[in-house]
């Protein structure tokens, strides 16, 4: 909250908030997915569905994407500009951690995977540039 009078929050009219609710609807999709498809869930991320309870970790995988995407979406109603693209910034974690499990579950194996994982991260890093970006024709605070 910005503690002054004006609404907090990315405004509707702003091209940005229509972006981070997408990627929010991507991660919040892709959550369901793996907590009630976890096979399917593990093929799309690029491992080998484990059996047993081993498939509880995929489904661990969807319930950290499905909170990411809940989180995202609340905050880019609830805070400024800045907040959300330090948030999408520091998001570039996750895919570069899925790219490193899946690089050492199958190598080289399966290159799409690598790229899904590497361009979903370069998505978010341009997303949280496009955030951080100042807006030099509004002249107010970001």
């Amino acid at each position: 909250m910005t503690g002054r009078s004006e609404p907090s929050g990315l405004p509707w009219s702003e091209p940005r908030i229509w972006l981070v609710l997408a990627l929010s609807g991507v991660f919040i999709a892709l959550g369901l997915l793996f907590v009630f498809a976890p096979r399917a869930g593990a093929a799309l991320f690029g491992i080998a569905a484990p059996e047993g309870p081993g498939l509880s970790y995929v489904s661990a995988i969807g319930l950290r994407d499905l909170a990411f995407g809940a989180y995202l979406a609340a905050l880019s109603r609830l805070s400024t500009r800045r907040a959300v693209g330090t948030v999408l910034g520091l998001t570039v974690l996750i895919p570069a951690g899925d790219v490193v499990i899946v690089f050492l579950e199958r190598g080289f194996e399966s290159p799409k995977h690598l790229l899904l994982h590497a361009g979903s991260g370069i998505v978010m890093a341009l997303s949280a540039l496009w955030l951080l970006q100042s807006s030099h024709n509004k002249g107010g605070p970001s």
